[in-house]
């Protein structure tokens, strides 16, 4: 009898193992394997491909980036009107011209652009042309504890504005555009954000890399634009590190304390460039 209650404790316990679900630091995705998802600003004209966040399989992992994907509207076609009183959104232009209806007021938006969206703002995103618009979107949540001042003015420059620059503590074979940060800080084109730590364009030497590293109080997104190498993914505060085969299209995303870098090809002439965003979230409080 004694035996019998053993080997079934030993199966309960191994049954409830098998329900515990455990979140990996990190996943990877690549755009050519995804597909369309319904989400709110979606219409007949208007079709998001989920990357993380909202739509993806893993949606539950990112904390604070709500969604991370692909918009693609067709020629003359729009989306969706929304406005979001906890949520600050990021456009990127990859491809065509469109147009962004923010608080009433309409602005043109090219390739290489990228906006700001304030919380409490109604806005919709267009395409007046005849050519297929792609914008690299990004929502974040605000923390419940954030004041939220009143909006600010649209905010969009584009990349050709912006001059590349090292970032201290990171090597001189990656340069940088800082793209959106923080309404405290000064440092980056845009700064107007709550949640948003960092929104940036990185730029590989051949054989550069940005070494590993990792952000103990905030997620993050590594999407490749273009180039190949290998992307350091690795687990907690121990260091560990994998490297994982990077190429145009694949994405990574990172939760906080995981570690994080990458190493571009040593053909010569061959540059590598990531799109990145960087998002804060917030500790759990100790319980006492």
């Amino acid at each position: 009898m004694q035996r019998l209650i053993v080997i079934f404790l030993a199966l309960a316990t191994g049954l409830l193992a098998q329900d515990q679900k455990v979140y990996p630091t990190w996943l990877y995705r690549n755009l050519s394997a995804l597909r369309e998802y319904r989400i709110d600003v979606s219409s007949g004209s208007c079709h998001y491909t989920p990357i993380f966040g909202e739509g993806d399989v893993e949606s539950r992992l990112p904390q604070t980036i709500a969604r991370f994907g692909v918009l693609t509207l067709d020629p003359h076609g729009a989306c969706q009107t929304v406005e979001y009183s906890r949520q600050e959104e990021l456009y990127f232009v990859r491809e065509g011209n469109g147009m962004v209806d923010y608080g009433g007021e309409s602005h043109p938006v090219v390739p290489d652009d990228f906006t700001y969206l304030a919380p409490s703002v109604r806005h919709r995103l267009s395409n007046p042309s005849s050519q297929t618009l792609r914008v690299v979107v990004t929502t974040v949540r605000i923390s419940p504890g954030t004041p939220i001042s009143q909006a600010a003015p649209f905010a969009a420059a584009n990349l050709s504005e912006l001059q590349e620059q090292t970032v201290q503590g990171h090597p001189k074979s990656v340069l940088y555009k800082l793209l959106i940060g923080p309404r405290t800080a000064t440092r980056d084109r845009i700064n107007a954000a709550y949640a948003v730590t960092d929104f940036f364009l990185m730029d590989f030497a051949p054989a550069g890399t940005n070494f590993p590293h990792h952000h103990e109080v905030a997620e993050e997104i590594y999407l490749v634009l273009d180039g190949e190498g290998q992307m350091v993914a690795g687990g907690g505060l121990d260091g560990v590190e994998g490297l994982q085969p990077a190429k145009s299209g694949d994405a990574y995303y990172f939760r906080p304390n995981c570690t994080v870098g990458f190493y571009n090809q040593t053909k010569p002439a061959l540059k590598a460039h990531i799109l990145a965003v960087r998002a804060f979230v917030p500790m759990p409080q100790n319980q006492e």
